[in-house]
């Protein structure tokens, strides 16, 4: 072990910035390497430590509790780890790749299942050879794309089990929305095969509507921006059934003294589901939607409620997306219905509610807008759009 620390620091000594890139990474695939290798022996480790009941030297009452407590392991990664440890007794061709280091510990624990107990007897009764099928496995992670070998497993555990009862899709069905201090959200969730499918589908439909043109962001950041265009477009659609007698749309509590002030106003409004947001972002909100006035006596009882009225009519939309035919941000395609009607003025601050004084902005670039940047229609007609910093962009003829 002492070994292995120096051979550890020095590692750690070595400057990275004086190897060229096929050098980095040549180390990098080495210590892959290294790094499934020592957690193939960890593995084997806490095998025997459970095995042998070693955790109790310690006074914890199984090797899990004791990983979790000493190892600062979540129960969820301690638990990988004892069930891995627990399979390559069955698996020998498994655990061998995982000690050459060819195989990951994400790998193994894929692969574990097959060797469950209600598995192992299912592979008896059937006469399957579950060591032909342990070093098919080890072939398929080995030498196939990483999604490969889930599926794998997947139809092998089938197998063993064909005429199972047919699961309803439902009951595996769920989602976790965590609303934090701030007001974001934490999403986190399961959904069956043939619903992951429809919600795929859906979301891919935005991103690859290459929404907006030149995006560079992450895939993540792309399906997340998907995920709320999608409640947009059903949100304006009116189809949504109706909360409590209203149809569902999105509430914000705001002062009008910080409505009209210029400042961004952090923590200013409250939205319908207890969420805080700046008075600059309600602004952004306000600019294409309806607004309603209740005075509030000083005990906080409202005294008078005036009508809803919607900042930009029906007729008025329908002429902007005419005149505009798509999102006016420079180099951005969004469609009609995923934009909002952006005072260019804002009405807050004397903006007229008219055409002229209207342009289309999805939802990224309205909020670019409500952040510095500009857009603005010279006299023939052309939409322009200047950087906080006045410089214009500009986007290249096409060849």
């Amino acid at each position: 072990m002492g070994e292995l620390q120096s051979a550890l620091d020095a590692l750690a000594a070595e400057d990275l910035f004086a190897l060229p890139p096929g050098a980095v990474l040549d180390r990098a695939t080495l210590l892959l390497t290294v790094v499934n290798r020592a957690t193939a022996e960890l593995t084997r480790t806490v095998r025997h430590a459970d095995r042998t009941q070693a955790a109790e030297h310690d006074g914890t009452k199984t090797v899990a509790s004791w990983l979790r407590g000493h190892g600062h392991l979540t129960a969820g990664e301690a638990g990988r780890l004892v069930r891995s440890g627990r399979a390559l007794e069955h698996l020998p061709a498994t655990a061998a790749a995982f000690a050459a280091g060819t195989l990951t510990a994400a790998q193994v624990a894929t692969i574990a299942p097959i060797a469950g107990e209600a598995e192992r007897a299912a592979a008896a009764e059937q006469d399957v050879d579950l060591g032909a099928v342990d070093r098919a496995l080890v072939a398929v992670a080995e030498g196939e794309a990483h999604d490969r070998l889930p599926q794998v497993v997947h139809h092998y555990r089938q197998a063993l089990d064909p005429d199972g009862t047919e699961p309803d899709p439902t009951e595996g069905r769920r989602v976790q929305i965590t609303r934090h201090a701030d007001g974001h959200r934490s999403i986190h969730g399961e959904l069956d095969a043939v619903g992951g499918e429809k919600f795929e589908a859906a979301l891919e439909s935005f991103v690859q509507a290459d929404r907006p043109k030149g995006d560079t962001r992450t895939r993540a950041q792309q399906l997340a921006d998907a995920l709320v265009q999608l409640c947009d477009n059903a949100l304006g659609s009116g189809q949504l059934p109706k909360l409590r007698t209203v149809k569902p749309h999105v509430v914000l509590h705001l002062d009008i003294d910080d409505l009209i002030s210029p400042a961004t106003g952090p923590g200013a409004a409250g939205t319908g589901f207890g969420g805080q947001i700046s008075a600059a972002r309600a602004r952004w909100l306000a600019c294409d939607g309806a607004i309603s006035r209740i005075v509030m006596g000083p005990d906080g009882v409202p005294l008078d409620l005036g009508r809803d009225h919607r900042v930009v009519t029906p007729g008025l939309r329908k002429a902007v997306e005419q005149r505009d035919g798509r999102c006016v941000f420079t180099g951005c395609d969004a469609p009609t219905y995923w934009c909002d009607v952006h005072h260019l003025i804002h009405w807050i601050f004397g903006g007229e509610t008219t055409l002229e004084n209207s342009g289309l902005l999805c939802e990224r670039h309205h909020t670019k807008v409500h952040h510095g940047f500009r857009i603005e229609r010279d006299p023939g007609g052309r939409w322009h759009t200047y950087r906080p910093d006045g410089t214009e962009i500009l986007v290249p003829p096409s060849v």
